[in-house]
């Protein structure tokens, strides 16, 4: 049975949801570790303000005792609590007495980049913030909460995934990114960059070329493009490759079956020493 993760919350609602089916019964899990990579995404260099009211760590309904999965759907939170201030303005219920504190009034003009638009024209919001509150970089904390679980699962596999910024406004080193990022919000601006994620200890053949859908790389792709953000992907050398001739973008195939080149991404071998075998969101 595959993995499957669905989510809901708004960005100042009361929390957060995430439902993780598929998992296997006694895997375990350490709160602390979950909780770790929760900091660990609040505490990235230039975050916003937002990442200063809220002090983030999972919570679980249902699917987990004494540490170890159930086997059954595995429901997690995190609390929004800047929630608090909110709780006129993003009332699940009609709010009683007089407006207060933030979200009362109606939001008319939506936000470039983000989904505020469309989804005002989908659902026909005549207030923009019904909208926006899901179309938030908020909602991505649920989401760590539940990549942390696949990442125990994935433990337990002998598979390992990490993650780093190798670009930041046009700079590589990490001076030159903190600088860039300081001078950005300095003039109240904000910056894109690149990331590179690689995973080891994947066995080959992971996924199937037999159906479009089950591919690896398929697979790979939905979650990267579903990152609420403009972005552009790379399988191993990626963009660059499509400047190439076939002769210069294959990876040989040795006797052995090995590769020593990683111009697609994936290679058993080269992986090692390539500096981009991953998939990169741009």
């Amino acid at each position: 049975m595959a993995l499957g993760l669905t989510t809901a919350g708004e960005s100042h609602g009361p929390a957060l949801v995430a439902i993780v089916t598929g998992l296997p019964s006694g895997l375990r899990l350490d709160k602390a570790a979950i909780d770790a990579d929760l900091r660990r995404r609040q505490q990235g260099y230039g975050r916003s303000p937002r990442q200063q009211l809220e002090t983030d760590e999972v919570e679980v309904l249902a699917g987990l005792r004494h540490g170890l999965t159930l086997g059954t759907p595995l429901a997690l939170v995190v609390a929004n609590r800047d929630h608090a201030n909110w709780t006129w303005g993003m009332s699940p219920w009609l709010p009683e007495g007089e407006p207060r504190g933030k979200g009362t009034k109606p939001v008319t003009l939506p936000r470039p980049g983000h989904a505020d638009l469309p989804g005002t024209l989908k659902h026909d919001h005549g207030d923009v913030r019904n909208a926006l509150e899901r179309a938030s970089a908020r909602h991505t904390a649920v989401h760590v909460a539940a990549g942390a679980v696949a990442k125990a699962l994935l433990g337990e596999l002998g598979i390992e995934v990490v993650g780093r910024p190798v670009e930041v406004g046009g700079e590589t080193t990490g001076d030159g990114m903190r600088e860039a990022t300081d001078a950005a919000r300095k003039d109240r601006d904000t910056l894109g960059g690149i990331a590179e994620v690689v995973a080891t200890g994947v066995p080959p053949g992971l996924g199937t070329y037999a159906e479009k859908a089950d591919r690896l790389d398929a697979r790979i792709a939905l979650a990267l493009m579903g990152i609420q953000a403009v972005k552009g992907v790379e399988v191993g050398e990626g963009f660059a490759l499509a400047r190439r001739r076939g002769t210069e973008a294959h990876d040989e195939i040795y006797p052995g079956l090995e590769r020593r080149t990683n111009h697609a991404g994936g290679s058993k071998e080269a992986s090692r020493t390539a500096s981009r075998s991953s998939p990169v969101p741009r």
